[in-house]
């Protein structure tokens, strides 16, 4: 056994986000913490630590065009034969559809792992230490080679396809809606920065004012954040038709956390009547993921049979 397989060399990427934060004088937290910084707050551990401050943003100021440059920073460090890991440290807002952009256009030849904290660096219980030890430890561990990009946080890992933040407040922050171990998804490699994916929100007595606000602006792809299983109401079902007819695709996703989702509901804006109207229902994503997943099908002008097949997601 060599000295690098004893003490293989990890990438961990700082991209901003809690676990790089402090409260400031005015009372707000921001991220002020380099990646250097943060591996001194982590208690020993068997590797080389290589950092990179790649961006210092909260998660939730993210566009499309820094998830792509997360991925791209990623795919330099898999390329790099001396790297054994890469953890990426990110925000808990979005780290569920960066996650998810990585595990889309990186073949994941070694370990990657992205993590983060509920709690800024100076709070009196901050996790931030403990979930980039466990990452650190997970990208080192090469049994996890060919599972996906995966999210170390709060004592669990999970695959990125399917993640979800499902607490606001809480240190064990993230559930899937996969096991560990099912990575079957398309490989879209073509740069999403430019794409314009907007989420519609749903909800009782709602209409179509803002699915047709997103065509005026030019969106390539809309997910609705539809009701239960996917359902609408009659006013949403021509708008819809408008923009499948015009080849702008419509994605159906769902505000409930949990679920397969089934096109089966009528009554004229049901999951059923979406679907005859062309809009394609994501089995297990949720409105977040199903908008990174879009515009990467978008991206690479995918048809809309191959979107189709994308979504169904079936086990």
């Amino acid at each position: 056994m060599n000295a690098q397989q004893i003490n293989p060399l990890v990438a961990v990427i700082a991209t901003g986000g809690t676990i790089a934060s402090k409260r400031g004088a005015d009372g707000a937290s921001t991220p002020s913490l380099t990646g250097e910084d943060l591996l001194a707050l982590v208690p020993q551990v068997n590797a080389r630590l290589q950092p990179i401050d790649l961006m210092s943003k909260d998660s939730a100021s993210l566009t499309l065009a820094d998830m792509q440059r997360i991925s791209d920073a990623v795919r330099q460090q898999l390329d790099d034969p001396a790297i054994a890991g890469v953890v990426v440290l990110h925000g808990t807002d979005a780290m569920e559809e960066t996650a998810l952009l990585v595990h889309l256009q990186q073949a994941t030849s070694k370990p990657v792992v992205f993590t983060g904290a509920q709690f800024t660096a100076d709070h009196p219980h901050a996790d931030g230490p403990a979930n980039l030890a466990l990452a650190i430890e997970t990208a080192m561990n090469q049994d996890n080679v060919g599972r996906g990009v995966l999210v170390s946080f709060g004592g669990r890992l999970l695959p990125a396809w399917g993640v979800y933040k499902r607490s606001a407040d809480k240190p064990d922050a993230f559930r899937s809606a996969r096991p560990i171990g099912h990575v079957e998804s398309p490989r879209l490699p073509t740069p999403v920065a430019g794409v314009r994916v907007d989420i519609v929100a749903i909800y009782p007595g709602c209409d179509a004012t803002h699915i047709q606000a997103s065509l005026d602006a030019g969106a390539n792809g809309i997910v609705l954040a539809a009701l239960g299983s996917g359902n609408a109401n009659p006013d949403i079902i021509d708008t819809v038709r408008r923009c499948t007819d015009s080849g702008v695709p419509v994605v159906v996703s769902s505000r409930v956390p949990e679920g397969l989702l089934m096109s089966s509901y009528g009554g004229g804006g049901g999951g059923h009547d979406l679907a005859v109207v062309g809009a394609i229902h994501s089995r297990t994503l949720r409105p977040g993921q199903a908008r990174i997943l879009l515009a990467t099908l978008v991206a690479a002008r995918s048809p809309v049979e191959r979107i189709f097949q994308a979504f169904s997601d079936c086990p």
